[in-house]
């Protein structure tokens, strides 16, 4: 039989689908397995098989609700922040101007760094005490005192928040950079023969072509904000009176300080199913 091309493809996704399925698919059935038995290492009672009580339990957590409310809060703000921002650094960097190359590195900087150190960096700008910002704000008259931004219920969030566009944004621009950059130049100069403007290039030609980058930006993103731990870990802790705290630190708090790995595993595969139907329903309208 005859092997066409399209087969042959399939083929050869054969081995990194198995990997994949490998690394990734088994500690999630894993986990999800784990989530109906009461694991409590500190009691040292054997695993015990509850059935679905550690979900009944956990969606009756306030604690737990808070951390999604959270979670949730803290996903759209960001995500929508670093899109906008995103789009307008695109737009500028598809330009052409002088040294475009040298911003363009530039810009991919904060990206480039690692979460746990940006975080700290960003945490001695917050400092109430030796902060940079609360320096600059008081110079400016803009406060008169000095203000704890993350040990305040009512701001230690959009520090959180800002902390993160502020990394992130050069991500969501690379992305949509690549897709400005592969819409045929041909189209354009069309649209300038018959008279267009530059809104009216953007509008019929530049947002329609770049609805696919946009969609793959806001996945990526919108899965990696949901699952955030490092940056909150580092900044807040969670804290404070449990603002910040995400599902991520929830579990890490129920996993490894009080042991409990049943109940930490239950709120991992909720997680996951609830990240599982947003990239399903995301990719479907695609």
């Amino acid at each position: 039989m005859r092997i066409t091309d399209e087969r042959f493809g399939r083929l050869l996704l054969v081995p990194a689908i198995l990997l994949v399925g490998v690394i990734a698919f088994y500690p999630i059935l894993r986990n999800a397995i784990l989530s109906f038995y009461k694991v409590d290492i500190l009691s040292g009672i054997p695993p015990t098989f509850i059935g679905f009580k550690n979900f009944s339990t956990l969606l009756q957590d306030s604690r737990f609700l808070k951390s999604l409310g959270n979670t949730a809060y803290f996903t759209i703000v960001s995500v929508v922040i670093e899109f906008m921002l995103g789009l307008g650094f695109a737009l500028l960097l598809n330009r052409t101007f002088r040294a475009r190359n040298l911003v363009r590195a530039t810009v991919l900087i904060p990206w480039a760094l690692p979460t746990a150190v940006m975080a700290i960096g960003w945490r001695w700008i917050y400092n109430d005490v030796y902060g940079v910002l609360n320096d600059i704000l008081l110079k400016l008259g803009i406060i008169s005192t000095k203000i704890a931004w993350l040990g305040n219920p009512k701001t230690a969030m959009m520090c959180a928040i800002f902390a993160d566009v502020w990394k992130s944004t050069p991500f969501v621009a690379l992305i949509l950079l690549a897709g400005l950059q592969s819409i045929p130049r041909e189209l354009y100069e069309a649209s300038e023969l018959d008279g267009a403007t530059e809104w009216t290039k953007f509008k019929l030609i530049t947002f329609p072509l770049l609805l696919p980058s946009i969609a793959l930006a806001l996945l990526f993103r919108t899965l990696q904000a949901i699952g955030i731990f490092d940056l909150m870990w580092v900044l807040t802790g969670g804290g404070p009176a449990g603002t910040t705290e995400t599902v991520s630190i929830y579990v890490y708090d129920y996993a490894y300080r009080y042991l409990r790995l049943g109940y930490a595993s239950s709120a991992v595969t909720l997680t996951f199913m609830v990240i599982l139907v947003i990239g399903v329903l995301w990719l479907r309208r695609k």
